[in-house]
Parts: structure tokens; sequence; C-alpha cells
């Protein structure tokens, strides 16, 4: 790992595999990753004459980051056994991305989505994912992971929410990292097309209060729970470790909980020129990941999530490749 240059003392600390394990992942991401179209041009999509295809997913972006960002990191996932899955996994290795853990079914195809960017009235998604390969992830896909040896996993509130079988999935990672000491991040990314309110709202709760790090906006927060404040989102998780909250372009909290005594840390947004806003809060998730696996101080934790966030703002794509910069310090002069 690369040493930050302050450290936290009560930082987690992520030690250095083994040499029996030396090819192990130390971080493990697991959710959807789709195939992405979106207009090459900044257009609608019926103006665009030309398409350009590219992959993303909440889960594999944070992967990508993190990989990018010096760290050891695995996605484990389904996608079908069609063009569009062999591109997912061409593209996470290129990124430096292990996927021995991808799955390739034939049962069903890889989800995909288009992107239409913002040409005046905000830039718009729309899913065709329904019954995909991610879908029919289960248990018993995660029986061949490597959840024994992982020390970080990573997911988000997509996941659950695909099917029955994900949902029971991640119950079982959860269950497994408990009992192994792995530590996991979650990433609430509440989506209203894939489930209910009145279902998400108390299941993403209870996932969210068995994790380590927990990352949300302040905007799920108040649609999920009716929060209003950052303080109401951590009445609601008093207990965990590390809560983030993220509040638009005004500022990121964290709450810090250990040995009983709560710290909280707030830092400004920064200021960019926003070209795209999808797949920001994917960037801030591993910019602050990061910097927590390195043992980074609070402050430097937002600030690196802000910084790597902003990259992504600046970009029409998922993920942005080039930002492999190795401290929050580092971004911060690239952005200044």
């Amino acid at each position: 790992m690369i040493p930050a240059t302050v450290t936290d003392p009560d930082a987690i600390a992520v030690p250095d595999a083994v040499a029996s394990d030396v090819l192990a992942p130390d971080v493990l991401c697991f959710g959807e990753t789709m195939g992405m179209i979106t207009p090459t041009q900044t257009q609608a999509f019926d103006e665009a004459s030309a398409l350009t295809l590219g992959t993303g997913g909440a889960e594999s972006n944070v992967a990508s980051h993190l990989a990018e960002l010096g760290h050891r990191v695995a996605w484990a996932g389904n996608v079908g056994n069609d063009t569009l899955g062999a591109k997912i996994i061409s593209t996470l290795d290129r990124a430096g991305v292990d996927t021995r853990w991808v799955g390739r079914k034939s049962s069903a195809s890889t989800g995909l989505y288009l992107k239409e960017p913002d040409t005046g009235s905000g830039a718009h998604v729309f899913y065709y994912r329904a019954g995909s390969a991610a879908s029919e992830l289960s248990v018993t896909d995660a029986a061949t992971w490597p959840l024994d040896s992982a020390k970080w996993i990573h997911t988000t509130g997509i996941t659950p929410a695909l099917s029955a079988s994900c949902d029971s999935l991640v119950e079982y990672v959860l269950d497994h990292a408990a009992e192994t000491g792995a530590q996991v991040s979650f990433d609430i990314n509440y989506r209203a097309g894939l489930w209910p309110l009145e279902v998400a709202a108390p299941r993403l709760l209870d996932l969210a209060r068995r994790a380590t790090v927990v990352l949300v906006g302040l905007d799920e927060a108040q649609t999920l729970w009716g929060c209003e404040s950052a303080a109401d989102v951590r009445a609601l998780m008093p207990d965990l470790p590390y809560l983030v909250v993220k509040d638009s372009s005004i500022e990121a909290v964290e709450f810090r909980l250990s040995a009983g005594e709560q710290t909280i840390t707030r830092v400004p947004a920064r200021r960019v020129e926003v070209v795209e806003p999808v797949g920001a809060g994917d960037a801030f998730a591993a910019g602050y990941l990061s910097a927590l696996l390195n043992g980074a101080t609070a402050a430097d934790r937002l600030a690196n999530g802000h910084s790597l966030a902003a990259w992504a703002l600046g970009s029409r794509e998922d993920f942005r490749p080039g930002h492999t910069l190795r401290d929050s310090a580092d971004l911060r002069r690239q952005l200044a």
C-alpha cells in the first residue's frame, strides 16, 4: 500500500498480504456492471448520428478508481456470455481490476443503459437491466469468491434491489465479513426505479447498520428516512465506525466513532465546472476509501473524495482513466 503523508492513528489498518496470498485482492467490490451507450456528441438520442459504447456500474467504477490509485482490487459479479459481457471484462482488465471472479452466464444477457448527456434539462439515464445476468447473482456465486482473504468488501444499495437472490447474497456477504473480520463499505445508492420506497427504506437502513463505512447523499437520506440534516442521519446509525453524508455541492461530513468517542469533520465541496454528474458519487467513494485504506486523516479522506469526484464531474464517462495520483495532496494540486 502507498503510505499517506499524514496518518490517522484511529484509521483501519489493512495489512499487506502474506507471501502465500500475494495474488489475493485487498478490496473486493461486487454488484452489477452494464454496457453503456451514449451519444458521441453532447446531443439528445433523437438527434445523435453517432453513439459510443462503454461500460459502467457503481461497484466496478469504484474498483477501477481504486486500482488506478494503486490498490489491489477485484470486482465480482455476473455478465452474460455475450459481447457486452466480454467488453466489461476487458475494460476492467485494462483498468487493473482483477476479474477472476466474474461469472459468464448463458442463461441471461448483460444489462445495458443509455446515458443521454445534459442538453439543457439535465442528464437522463435509461436502464435495460430487468432479468440481466447480474440479477441472477446468488449465495452460490459468492461461494467461489475470495471472501476469506479479502480485507475490505465494497458494495452498494443497488445490489440488493436487483432481485431476491441478490438481496440474500448481500446478507450472506455481510454475515461472512462479520465472521472473518473483513471491513465493509456500503454506498446507499438508492435507485427508486428498482424497488418501492416502503421496501427500500427499512432494508437499506438494516444493511447499512451492519457495515464499517456508510456513504449516503443527504438527498437520499431525505427521501428514504425523512432526514433533514447530517445529524439526523447519524441518529439513525449511531454505532457506525464511519458515516459519510454528502450534501451535494456544499460539503461532506464524516462522523467517526472510535473507542466510544465521536469526532465530526466537515470539508466543503470543490467548485468545478460540471460536464456530467453521473459517476461522481462512485468517484467520491473511491477517493475517500483510498485515503482511508492508506491511513489518511479525516479531513484528507473527505478532500480525497471531493477531488476524485471533481475529476469525474469533468468527464462524460462513468470512469475517467488517467487519475493515477497517489495521495490527496497530489489530487488537490492537480485540481488547484
